[in-house]
């Protein structure tokens, strides 16, 4: 039978220490419900301290409104401070106030820490420990003691170190999490201090490692092979400094490669999901790179690579993306070869053959239009568009006979017009729209000419422009390439228009989208006609 890793998730305390991160109440709370639906062991959610920390207790108030399946909550706080008795000690009696069944406490286990942070004697610190936890096992609470710095402390006083651990598996510590708070210890000493502690510790122990050496998943992986049973990170790694250990990254090589029990293996396929809401909640970019949840963690660029992926996906991918939630991608760009065109076509419905002349042609054209500073790979929606253009007989949903932009400054503030004269069915249509800025009134008015023909249009709308300037050399001059992306409310699709006028740009990018929802909406009609005529 496998054996089960137990996962611990700070990025409510911990993860919130990061320098471009502050959870609102709702926002902890928001997270909570979406940990313990993927099936986290603990949620630690925060160190309520009286008259200090009011938001953490808030949460602590109001998480136990939440009906949690799989997570157990845990409050955070620290040993008795120096010259307190635990029943009168503030942050104690916090962490019995916020009333959850589990309690984790840090305290010192490195001499320097004892000596001159605390300026105590190492007997003192000890006795802190030992009474700390005595108290809130007294109280019939599950207790988590966190050496601090402890593999600091081990590397320079072992043996100190070690009594700080026998004090608190004698206090009655449920569990004993070795940190390496400053993250400066590499896996080949984790790996041998984790053994030295495995053979005298009986008490089930954790690891808890920061990212300031890159290393916070290997070490955690390397303890957990050596004998720990308690994993403790944050989502996406987020956390002070350089971060906490990514228990995205952790979570799937425990339990698909080393076939260790983590969450419900049927939550796995969640984990994009919960990387990306994390991120969301977090007001965070996603990292395309991030391993295993990262947009481009599968994706393939080099022909070389695509044409062998096409075979046996093995070739260039560790892991099946799909077990993680995630996707393959074949990325058509001036590296591509004709394996890349001829999946990415199919991806999108067309079938190519390597034999046919036709594919040679459409990959030359590609490279032509990427030197010429189109990018396909993240503008699916304008490859799509080229694709049904080339190889089907396509007739355009309308003609464009002439617009014009203006930009004038009205008692101090800036207005945009664009007038817009198009053709459809031999129908002329003439028009005008106001709007925020010159691509934004492009917008409205060329939905406003086509919404009497095409009035699926009017359900979608333009969710991010970029504009970026492809030939610094000219200056003003240069070419740049326009990113348009829009929504549906079902789907979101990217576009791409390139040339030295950044309104022409915007406005190929623009009616790119327009017609892509156009098309995609006439295929899916299609589509549906054909399952009921079955």
């Amino acid at each position: 039978m496998s054996k089960k890793i137990y996962i611990y998730d700070t990025t409510l305390r911990d993860g919130q220490q990061a320098a471009n991160i502050n959870y609102t109440v709702a926002d902890k709370i928001l997270i909570s419900k979406k940990l313990d639906w993927f099936g986290i062991d603990y949620i630690e959610g925060g160190w309520p301290m009286k008259g200090v920390n009011t938001k953490d207790f808030d949460f602590f108030r109001e998480v136990k409104k939440i009906n949690l399946k799989n997570s157990k909550i845990v409050a955070f706080g620290s040993t008795r401070r120096l010259k307190n008795t635990v029943k009168n000690d503030e942050i104690l009696n916090s962490l019995l106030e916020a009333d959850t069944g589990v309690i984790t406490i840090f305290g010192k286990s490195w001499t320097l820490h004892v000596e001159k942070v605390l300026c105590t004697t190492l007997e003192e610190n000890l006795k802190m420990i030992s009474e700390s936890i005595q108290y809130l096992k007294d109280h019939k609470k599950e207790v988590i003691f966190d050496p601090e710095h402890f593999f600091d402390g081990f590397k320079e006083n072992p043996e100190y170190a070690m009594k700080c651990l026998k004090t608190a598996e004698q206090a009655g510590a449920d569990w004993i999490v070795l940190c390496d708070t400053n993250g400066g210890t590499l896996p080949d000493e984790i790996e041998k201090i984790v053994k030295e502690v495995v053979k005298e510790i009986k008490t089930p122990l954790g690891i808890h490692a920061h990212n300031d050496s890159g290393v916070a998943v290997a070490n955690s992986l390397i303890a957990v092979e050596n004998g720990i049973t308690q994993v403790q990170g944050t989502i996406n790694g987020f956390g002070e400094r350089a971060g906490n250990a990514n228990l995205i990254s952790i979570i799937p090589a425990l339990s698909i490669k080393k076939k260790y029990i983590t969450v419900p293996k049927e939550n796995l396929k969640n984990l994009k999901e919960l990387s990306n809401y994390v991120y969301e909640i977090a007001n965070i970019i996603p990292d395309d790179k991030q391993p295993y949840v990262g947009k481009n963690a599968f994706s393939h660029k080099a022909g070389v690579h695509a044409h062998a992926v096409m075979k046996t996906t093995d070739a260039y991918e560790h892991i099946d993306p799909g077990l993680v939630g995630n996707e393959r991608q074949i990325l058509l760009t001036g590296q591509a070869g004709m394996s890349n065109l001829i999946y990415k076509a199919k991806e999108l419905g067309y079938n190519l053959s390597r034999e046919d002349k036709k594919t040679k042609d459409l990959i030359i054209e590609i490279k032509k239009m990427e030197q010429a500073g189109y990018e396909f790979e993240v503008a699916d929606a304008t490859l799509k568009l080229f694709l049904e253009k080339r190889m089907s007989k396509h007739k355009p949903f309308f003609i464009l006979k002439g617009l014009r932009v203006i930009v004038e400054e009205r008692n101090g503030e800036l207005y945009s017009e664009a007038t817009i004269k198009i053709e459809v069915d031999n129908i002329l249509e003439h028009t005008a729209a106001e709007g925020d800025g010159p691509v934004n009134a492009l917008d409205n008015a060329l939905r406003k000419a086509l919404i009497r023909f095409y009035p699926e249009i009017e359900k979608m709308k333009l969710i991010d422009f970029k504009v970026r300037v492809i030939e610094g050399t000219e200056g003003t001059a240069a070419k740049v390439r326009v990113l348009i992306e829009s929504t549906d409310g079902k789907d979101i699709w990217t576009t791409v228009g390139v040339s030295e006028n950044i309104i022409e740009a915007s406005w190929l990018a623009l009616v790119d989208s327009v017609e892509y929802k156009i098309l995609k909406d006439r295929e899916k009609k299609k589509e549906n006609i054909s399952k009921k005529s079955r």
